[in-house]
């Protein structure tokens, strides 16, 4: 399966970028996530419990970035299991770019599925896969423009009597 967009989102590259690599952030944004932190080696361990037609499972995996480019973009590698609910491996690249009035995400990404999963159908998958980037960009363009917002420089009337 192959998904790719793009999401404008109402701050700085640079608040994108430390955003992106925030594991708070992160946690806060993806939907259904139980648990997100950084492991020894470097990569990512994440549980996510999340519904995919009548299957309902906790997803625990791994995700790894790599080809960093500062304020521009990475690579993501991950991969997740649900038990008996199946598998996903997921390869995905995100660039950065600056735009009027903020910025702009773009992604591209490729994910296999096996075991159950795989046998509900790709069109249902989907379907999921693309809401949860919808709540994902969602709670993320909030919550980032918010920080951006009480980052601004107040403007201040002074009135002398």
């Amino acid at each position: 399966m192959e998904f790719n967009g793009s999401q404008n989102i109402s701050a700085s590259r640079a608040t994108v970028w430390q955003r992106l690599n925030d594991p708070r952030t992160l946690q806060e944004c993806l939907p259904g996530c139980e648990r997100y932190e950084q492991a020894e080696d470097g990569s990512y361990d994440a549980v996510i419990a999340a519904s995919v037609g009548p299957i309902k499972a906790r997803f625990k995996g791994s995700a790894r970035f790599l080809d960093l480019r500062e304020d521009t973009g990475y690579r993501i590698e991950g991969n997740g299991s649900g038990g008996i609910a199946g598998f996903g491996k997921l390869i995905a690249d995100v660039h950065l770019e600056d735009i009027d009035g903020g910025t702009a995400l773009h992604y591209t990404a490729t994910a296999q599925l096996g075991g159950k999963l795989a046998q509900i159908g790709s069109r249902l998958v989907g379907a999921v896969a693309n809401k949860f980037l919808a709540d994902f960009f969602s709670r993320f363009e909030k919550l980032v423009s918010e920080c951006e917002d009480a980052a601004a420089p107040q403007s201040m009337t002074i009135v002398i009597l």
